[in-house]
């Protein structure tokens, strides 16, 4: 019998379509059906895209597996190899600043640290040093290779505290907290307006601030896209505050608000001086000694816990400078793609460090073996501390009745709900996990319900 081309196409196809999503490990056809069943019939979910990995180291094999190698966008889930990026190349704690002394000068290179003048930490090293320093302090000009927001971001959100600018030397966040205080609730009275950092007594700080008219009468913050010009909208409130990012200009913005607190002037490194250690080999070869500022898992922490995408964004400028000396986060993402994460089982497409940015797309199977492979390296009782558990961070509202059990990283978007983690059973066992969820019109809480119940039936079950 003769079979024409079109018909043997045919054929092809319909073969290709059957075996298409045959399972992915031994027996995991009845595994999926379980997950259909206890996850996917919810109502919330029936349109959306999901994928779903619960892999059991001890025994090698995935027990649960429903499109986990497939593409995803993870959101925050992301942060996860930024934690891991930093783990792997900063070491106990971060350098806050390297530095090269003679008789006269201290020229220093920013690192990247986001914790400098940072309100979450008070003991800040990097203020004392230059504050007890009796010579000239000069800063180098980093070789920032990136740009201030990330590949992909939503550019209309700037003005939102989530999406603060990146730099090689952040101050204080990269962020105003401005703060709305008044005594007279109807509205009559003058409200205070008191910025921090303070704006105003340092008159070499060239920002603005406006008042807008406006009859919601609800306190608000804005600015100006590529300018410190700040617009605010008086409120009925009491007391309030809002944190509105600023224009970080490079390294400029920071020159401006750091000689107020350590009471002397920081100027940029002369060009012909610039010249002499260019000559030389660059400023790090020349006996450089590094301040230390925080530990690094006091960084990490609050990053994982708060889903903090300024930490994660900064994780990645800093590995780039400890690894090329310049700031350029695609660097370090197509380093460690090459190097160190070139096993995960599908090749991801890896954006930013924070998850802000929709061209991040990874597989649940993926994050399962970067989850693998950070409790093989740096153990779990130090990934517990830094991820958070239930009643925590992220997590503050979910898994309460036996909190501890779960160890695990958020991540959401509009259309977006991502968790990723480490799950310990009734049975003694840990089991690894990652169950994404992209483009769901409902709700984002209802689908974390529905996960949670999920997860608590496996650790019941297994």
């Amino acid at each position: 019998m003769k079979i024409s081309l079109w018909s043997f196409l045919a054929i092809a196809l319909f073969a290709s379509a059957c075996t298409s999503t045959r399972p992915i490990t031994q027996g995991s056809a009845v595994k999926q059906d379980y997950v259909a069943e206890h996850l996917l019939n919810d109502s919330t979910l029936q349109n959306a895209q999901v994928g779903v990995a619960v892999y059991d180291p001890a025994a090698g094999k995935y027990l649960y597996s429903y499109q986990a190698e497939k593409y995803f966008t993870p959101a925050s889930n992301t942060k996860l190899l930024s934690c891991y990026a930093a783990m792997k190349y900063l070491g106990d704690s971060i350098v806050g600043l390297n530095y090269f002394e003679n008789d006269t000068a201290i020229f220093l290179s920013p690192t990247g640290d986001p914790t400098l003048l940072h309100p979450d930490y008070k003991q800040q090293p990097v203020i004392s040093f230059l504050q007890q320093s009796k010579k000239n302090l000069y800063i180098n000009p980093p070789k920032w290779k990136t740009t201030a927001w990330g590949e992909g971001w939503s550019w209309d959100d700037y003005a939102d505290d989530y999406m603060v600018e990146r730099s090689a030397l952040p101050v204080y966040g990269n962020v105003v907290e401005w703060v709305q205080e008044n005594n007279d609730t109807t509205g009559s009275s003058n409200p205070d307006f008191v910025p921090s950092p303070s704006i105003y007594s340092n008159p070499e700080v060239n920002w603005k601030v406006r008042f807008t008219e406006d009859t919601s009468r609800r306190f608000r913050v804005g600015r100006e896209l590529n300018a410190n010009t700040f617009f605010i909208t008086q409120g009925l409130e009491k007391k309030a505050s809002r944190y509105v990012p600023f224009v970080t200009n490079g390294i400029q913005s920071a020159l401006e608000l750091i000689p107020e607190v350590i009471g002397k002037e920081i100027a940029e490194t002369p060009p012909a001086t610039r010249r002499r250690f260019d000559r030389a080999g660059g400023i790090q070869l020349l006996g450089v000694n590094s301040i230390l500022s925080q530990p690094l898992d006091s960084m990490l922490r609050p990053m994982m816990h708060r889903s903090d995408n300024f930490f994660a964004e900064q994780c990645l400028q800093m590995v780039s400078y400890e690894l090329f000396r310049e700031f350029n986060e695609q660097k370090v993402i197509d380093t460690m793609m090459k190097t160190v994460l070139n096993d995960l089982p599908q090749s991801p497409a890896w954006a930013d460090g924070s998850g802000l940015s929709r061209m991040n797309l990874f597989t649940p199977q993926d994050f399962v073996v970067l989850l693998q492979k950070m409790e093989k390296e740096y153990g779990m009782d130090r990934l517990k501390n830094i991820l958070a558990t239930g009643g925590t961070g992220t997590l503050k509202n979910y898994y309460l009745s036996d909190s501890g059990y779960i160890y695990a990283k958020t991540g959401t978007l509009r259309g977006v709900v991502a968790l990723s983690g480490f799950l310990m059973t009734e049975k003694g066992k840990t089991l690894i996990f990652s169950i994404l969820v992209n483009n769901h019109n409902g709700s984002s809480v209802a689908i974390r319900r529905k996960v949670e119940g999920f997860l608590t039936e496996i650790r019941r079950k297994n």
